[in-house]
């Protein structure tokens, strides 16, 4: 039997009204549905979409019951469902990443060229991802990035299991042969 997942208590605190449990799931969630977003929106505005999704989600937490992996592919639905309004309200998909020098804002105390180096590369691999079909870059995020299992990730992008696994594989080779052969 796989451990219980240590988010779930905070969970259930959240649901009984305990606001520093909220901010507790939210420190966790949050970093992970903002990459997903990154790569339906755009960087520019994937704050703003993970916005409405919590706004969201706090005035509907009534609705919600069940456990944090429950709580998490609650909250990234409610996320796909906003990219998609706000993708349909500028009739568009993103064309191109932020420019790094807007994503580098470093506390004093932190490895400049570790963290800059890291943010660089996370950014190359959200707009890899980004630059797949649709339907192969979400699965991709979903089950690869976010760690969903494909029932989860089914029920996000309404979708069945199977279709899920074949489009984040056939994303998985798509990235493989647009990776440089050299390390």
């Amino acid at each position: 039997m796989p451990d219980p997942d240590p988010l779930d208590a905070s969970v259930e605190l959240m649901l009984a009204g305990d606001e520093a449990a909220f901010r507790e799931v939210y420190r966790e969630v949050q970093p992970r549905l903002l990459r997903y977003l990154t790569v339906l929106v755009g960087a520019s505005d994937a704050e703003d979409v993970a916005s409405e999704a919590w706004s969201q989600a706090f005035r509907d937490l009534h609705t919600f019951a069940g456990d944090a992996d429950g709580f998490r592919g609650w909250v990234t639905t409610i996320g796909r469902n906003r990219a998609v309004d706000h993708l349909r309200r500028l009739n568009r998909r993103p064309t191109s990443p932020e420019p790094v020098e807007d994503l580098v804002d470093l506390q004093d105390d932190a490895d400049v060229e570790a963290d800059t180096l890291g943010r660089v590369q996370s950014e190359a691999a959200l707009a890899l991802i980004a630059s797949l079909p649709p339907d192969q870059a979400e699965a991709i995020m979903l089950r690869t990035v976010l760690g969903f299992d494909a029932p989860t990730a089914a029920r996000i992008l309404g979708k069945r299991p199977g279709a899920v696994r074949a489009a984040a594989h056939r994303g998985l080779k798509q990235l493989a042969r647009k990776l440089p052969r050299e390390p």
